[in-house]
């Protein structure tokens, strides 16, 4: 439950990212912490 809350996260600010809201409103830092988040798992894949 908690993995697919985790992408569902993700894909918001994938598609928050890309239209440009994120940047609007100086919270391009957010794409940085998800980047941060994912690391790990592609490491232990």
């Amino acid at each position: 439950m908690l993995f697919a809350l985790f992408y569902v996260v993700a894909i918001f600010i994938l598609v928050l990212h890309f239209t440009g809201f994120l940047a609007r409103r100086n919270l391009e830092w957010l794409v940085l912490v998800l980047a941060v988040a994912v690391f790990p798992a592609v490491i232990y894949l």
